[in-house]
């Protein structure tokens, strides 16, 4: 339960901000990044560096682009370090700025094993750059094992500071969990490892204990775990857990009981039923989450059948 070496990364704004387009007033997202200092959260995850013109900024919140000089206005230089999240093929290298112009601390590279390779290059210019880099291998329930085999391996070439193993569909139980840390830790000498779990099964707190009992020393949360779909572990658990005497949940329960309360009623993100049909098949969230938007007459059961249809 304590190990000086365990770092919280918050998502909240990051992850959270897929269930509204990442459209969050600046003065919360400003307040819930001092919440989360004030707690001593090692790294705030602000939200995505994508290219605009991919994305449509009317159709998206700041959150989705997190310029500089946006993060500046909610953030400020501390021992919580700001992070953000770069897509694999959805980042203009032009944008990028070297570390010592940006408040951004933590660059994490969301890449499927099947383009490691354009991940190692996306990490290798942020690293050259001056960031802190990790690489997450996102859905690692739907990756073959020689595959990831094949993406540690070629990771373990890098000087990348971190790799995530992340249940994008909260489909993992103890059991894989317990042997994915151990295939990263052996795989990757001398980096640290990192785990992100969603919340489909009501696992994804437990999940994380296994992850840093085995060893995992970097370990995500998010505020009353507000995050895609089911959500996340979440922050205010991991505060309580880990007997690290820096760390004091009592901001993050104020900021909690001021937005976050009100705002899962409306968002709807946790444990729902379409949320845990997908995690237990094994699926990606977006067919439970348009259900959850308009469910067109059909029951659970009939949910759960078409999914399973769509298997066969």
């Amino acid at each position: 339960m304590y190990r000086p070496e365990i770092k919280i990364v918050d998502c909240t704004i990051r992850d959270g901000g897929l269930m509204n387009d990442h459209r969050f007033e600046r003065g919360m997202v400003r307040e819930v990044f001092k919440a989360l200092a004030d707690s001593g959260v090692d790294y705030c995850e602000l939200g995505y560096r994508c290219d605009k013109k991919q994305y449509s900024t009317d159709q998206f919140g700041p959150w989705k682009f997190c310029d500089e000089a946006d993060l500046r206005d909610v953030a400020f230089e501390c021992d919580t370090k700001v992070s953000v999240m770069a897509d694999v093929g959805r980042v203009d290298y032009g944008d990028l700025i070297p570390a010592s112009e940006s408040i951004i601390k933590l660059y994490r590279v969301a890449t499927y094993a099947k383009e490691i390779d354009k991940a190692i290059h996306l990490g290798n210019h942020l690293k050259n750059l001056g960031y802190e880099v990790a690489v997450n291998i996102m859905a690692v329930s739907h990756v073959l094992e020689p595959e990831l085999d094949e993406a540690l391996r070629q990771l373990s070439t890098t000087n990348f500071d971190m790799v995530y193993l992340v249940d994008s569909f909260g489909y993992l139980y103890s059991e894989p969990v317990q042997y994915l840390a151990d295939k990263y830790l052996a795989a990757v000498p001398g980096k640290q490892i990192g785990i992100h779990c969603h919340n489909n099964q009501q696992l994804a707190f437990a999940n994380t204990v296994e992850g840093i009992i085995k060893g995992i020393n970097y370990v995500d949360g998010s505020i009353y775990g507000m995050g895609r779909a089911a959500g996340n572990c979440t922050t205010e658990l991991l505060l309580g857990f880990l007997k690290n005497p820096k760390y004091n949940v009592q901001p993050v329960l104020d900021i909690i009981q001021k937005y976050f309360v009100e705002l899962q009623k409306d968002l709807k993100w946790g444990y729902e039923i379409p949320y845990m049909i997908a995690g237990v098949l094994n699926k990606h969230p977006r067919s439970a989450m348009a259900f959850m938007k308009s469910a067109n007459g059909k029951t659970f059961g009939e949910f759960y059948r078409q999914l399973v249809d769509e298997e066969a």
